[in-house]
């Protein structure tokens, strides 16, 4: 482990650039924080903070200058790796026949800086949906591969959070090439860094740098301890897979759809969801055609509309599809559970429904023990 001075956050972003990567972080816009392009630190939410509870989400200013002092936002690491749109190929009419051609896919090296441990288990998920078995999206992996992950440890947890209760936070632990620590103690702000990969440690080599020392490390281990006692939210996942199978026809259900939307909002906003639909376009001579992916949503009316009619017609079904498929269905698919504890869900559902404290319910009335929510 090692410290970096805070201006010394410049020196890494400009060594990265230097190496071919374009810098990818969270900054402001549009009274937002949003994941876009930095070209220094400047561009960071420096001392902001959303403010987040169930349907709502609020930028609001901190007591500090932190760089990285809110918890995540709206938007995820995936819309770069899995767009939310894009054309697959096109085809133009060619005499009496057809040509064809894929779309150049971008996958220009990119820098993704200030990644938090709960989004780098959601990566680690995606990578797992896109590239395992035979069948491998070779545009996911093609911008994949040329990714540098500059994560940031979580020492400011959001009132949705419950990372710790799934063991994907706050500390990074894995799929990482350089992790940091933003510390702040007695008025002094300064970096701890790790390196976990070859191209990682390289980096690191180039930027000015000190030898952490035992305070320094008892630094780290405090803001992680005080971060998992600040979530505001956890889940007991002991059990978790079979009390959803268990639990298909629990009045609870009747009692969330009645508040539900069906709005779709809970999985545009989710690092894991991966339902997608293809739409083939004409132009109006009939000379071009276009085949595009987008992402879809099990919430959608139409997303369960098959020959003989839809499977999913009530709002009821969909959401317990949705649940069911993070927390069991999905284990049985990939081996792990397809939420990270990111919170995200609960702060842009409208109405505030909150995954954690159905969880409880359900949980409660299989006659299972304790509520899942601290809330």
């Amino acid at each position: 482990m090692i410290t970096l001075q805070r201006e010394n956050l410049d020196t890494l972003l400009n060594v990265l650039q230097e190496h071919g990567y374009r810098n990818v972080g969270p900054t402001v816009r549009d009274g937002a924080i949003v994941l876009d392009q930095i070209r220094s630190s400047a561009d960071l939410p420096i001392g902001l903070m959303e403010q987040q509870d169930g349907g709502s989400s609020t930028l609001t200013r901190r007591d500090d200058k932190a760089f990285f002092g809110f918890t995540v936002s709206g938007q995820s690491w995936k819309q770069f790796l899995f767009p939310s749109r894009e054309c697959l190929f096109t085809a133009t009419k060619n005499g009496k026949g057809w040509s064809s051609s894929n779309k150049h896919v971008d996958d220009r090296p990119h820098a993704f800086v200030g990644v938090r441990p709960c989004e780098l288990a959601a990566i680690q998920i995606q990578d797992r949906v896109f590239l395992s078995g035979e069948s491998k999206d070779t545009a996911y992996q093609s911008r994949r591969k040329g990714i540098f992950i500059v994560a940031v440890n979580c020492s400011f947890p959001g009132n949705n959070c419950f990372c710790a209760s799934l063991d994907t936070g706050p500390r990074a632990t894995i799929g990482y090439d350089i992790v940091l620590t933003e510390i702040i103690e007695s008025g002094r702000y300064y970096f701890t860094a790790e390196s976990a990969s070859e191209i990682g440690a390289k980096v690191l080599e180039e930027v000015p740098h000190e030898t952490a020392s035992a305070t320094d490390r008892e630094h780290v281990d405090r803001a992680m301890t005080q971060s998992v006692e600040q979530m505001g939210k956890s889940l007991q996942l002991e059990g978790l897979q079979q009390l959803f199978i268990a639990s298909r026809e629990h009045p609870s259900w009747d009692d969330v759809a009645k508040r539900c939307l069906a709005c779709a909002n809970c999985t545009m906003v989710c690092p894991t969801c991966f339902c997608s639909t293809v739409e083939d376009i004409t132009d109006l001579s009939g000379d071009h055609a276009e085949r595009w992916r987008r992402w879809d949503s099990c919430f959608s009316l139409d997303f369960a509309r098959v020959a003989g009619g839809n499977f999913r017609s009530s709002v009821r079904s969909r959401y317990r599809q949705w649940i069911t498929h993070k927390f069991s269905s999905w284990v049985d698919q990939f081996g792990m559970p397809g939420c990270v504890g990111c919170g995200r869900c609960i702060t842009w559902c409208p109405v505030g429904i909150d995954i954690t404290e159905h969880a409880a319910t359900l949980r409660n009335g299989a006659g299972l023990e304790q509520s899942e929510s601290k809330n």
